[in-house]
């Protein structure tokens, strides 16, 4: 039997990883991709906070609306969610969406864009563009739009706004990323610096996520799929938030450096110890601490006025 000393040893972010470690476990070379993503979403199902979710089809895209009470009416948050462009969806995120909703008090609309292998390149993307043309066609003003995502869904936050911009389209106001997928090559020095301390992403695997997404022939350096390749000139504000653990951990740091550069108002926050997406785990004290931070900076550039007490 585990000792009392054993117990308290135990961190939330360790339970957060035998969490993760539990479901990988179960999953063989044979295991369909339609089992994956079946357990994926019933491992993160459910939602902590009070909102309201309601089903909506956002021009042809199946999605999910999350209103906390007292969310404005003319205010928007459309979120990406993660999962390598192979699982996840509006289920596995609904509880993360769900308390960004409830922490900036406003509307978020979580989508289900399409997914490799049987939707490759640019699918997602194109499902993403087509949820923000809804919002505006609803009658909200870019300026009342931020982009959230995480992982794979930051990297949607990203390539939306690049595609927007090169298409002459108006941008949202702000974008939010956690631990954003940025570099379809793999290519940062955190990939080796941080192998041994990842519990989960390998650069293996990476790679072979990329590969399911983009084809054979596809290109990982393609700035559509790959937003640190492109020119991140005239992008809204951003807010990054990645964990020091993690082996994309450079995905966001050459991210902030390049678009710093680029001119981009972008602030950078990597936290001591987290791991891939932490803001997943609502039992992780940082996780709290990140998401009041996040929610802080959407409301701030959508100009909501009043505040909303973290939990």
């Amino acid at each position: 039997m585990a000792s009392a000393d054993d117990d308290i040893a135990v961190t939330p972010v360790d339970r957060a990883i035998e969490r993760l470690r539990a479901i990988y476990r179960g999953w063989t070379r044979d295991t369909s991709v339609a089992q994956m993503r079946s357990d994926w979403d019933q491992a993160f199902a459910g939602c902590s906070v009070p909102v309201s979710c309601q089903p909506i089809s956002a021009s042809g895209v199946d999605g999910e609306r999350l209103v906390p009470s007292d969310a404005p009416r003319d205010k928007a948050i459309l979120y990406f969610h993660g999962g390598g462009f192979r699982i996840g969806s509006v289920a596995s995120h609904r509880d993360l969406a769900a308390r960004i909703a409830d922490a900036s008090g406003c509307r978020v609309l979580s989508i289900n864009y399409r997914l490799a292998p049987e939707h490759r390149f640019p699918a997602a993307l194109d499902d993403a563009l087509t949820a923000y043309r809804y919002l505006r066609e609803q009658g909200l003003r870019p300026a009342d739009i931020a982009f959230a995502g995480d992982s794979a869904g930051g990297n949607l936050v990203l390539s939306v706004m690049l595609a927007a911009r090169d298409r002459g389209l108006p941008l949202p106001a702000a974008g939010a990323l956690m631990s954003p997928w940025t570099d379809l090559a793999a290519t940062g020095a955190s990939y080796e610096s941080r192998a041994e301390v990842d519990p989960i992403h390998q650069r293996a695997m990476i790679l072979a996520l990329a590969r399911n997404y983009l084809g054979k022939d596809g290109d990982a350096r393609d700035p559509l799929a790959s937003p640190l390749y492109a020119d991140l000139a005239d992008l809204p504000p951003l807010l990054v938030q990645v964990g020091d653990r993690e082996t994309v951990r450079d995905d966001s740091t050459e991210l902030a450096a390049r678009a710093k550069a680029a001119g981009v108002d972008l602030a950078l926050e990597v936290w001591d110890g987290m791991i891939h997406v932490f803001q997943m785990f609502p039992e992780i004290p940082q996780s709290r601490e990140a998401i009041a931070s996040l929610a802080a900076f959407l409301r701030n550039h959508l100009h909501i006025g009043h505040e909303r007490a973290p939990e």
